[in-house]
């Protein structure tokens, strides 16, 4: 008797090793995508041409991540500035000199529930990944 309990405890543990190394990966790569996502963002929407991040950006950034097993509907986007304008409004960009700061947020999707198996207590269920940044508007009007 004692042998098979054992032997249940070893497989599970076993099987928790095994398979705990891919669950984390797909937690590494979706915060990857999302800081690629928004650095992209940034990059094209505090450049000279614009100097802003409107909603047709964000919709069309939501379709990328869609591609990539996202979500949409359960992306959050934040979009502000360091001088207090609207950093989304298409008719006022923000000037040259002043920061464009945008956040992406996604919810962990109970990718740590797993972890209860072997006594880690995960996140709490409205806990999300971030990605943020912040980048100088190049625009000039």
């Amino acid at each position: 008797m004692k042998q098979i309990l054992v032997f249940i405890l070893f497989a599970a543990m076993l099987c928790w090793f095994l398979f705990a190394p891919v669950y984390k990966h797909v937690i590494i790569i979706r915060q990857a995508l999302l800081q690629k996502e928004v650095d992209y963002m940034l990059e094209v929407g505090a450049s000279g041409n614009y100097g802003y991040i409107d909603a047709a950006a964000i919709e069309a950034s939501r379709q990328r991540l869609a591609r990539t097993g996202f979500d949409p509907a359960k992306l959050e986007y934040t979009v502000s500035s360091t001088n207090g304008a609207a950093a989304g409004n298409p008719a006022a960009p923000v000037p040259r000199g002043a920061g464009i700061r945008l956040t992406i947020s996604y919810p962990y999707d109970g990718l740590f529930d797993i972890d209860r198996l072997i006594g880690l207590t995960p996140p709490p269920e409205g806990f999300r990944m971030t990605a943020a940044g912040m980048k100088m508007s190049e625009y000039v009007p």
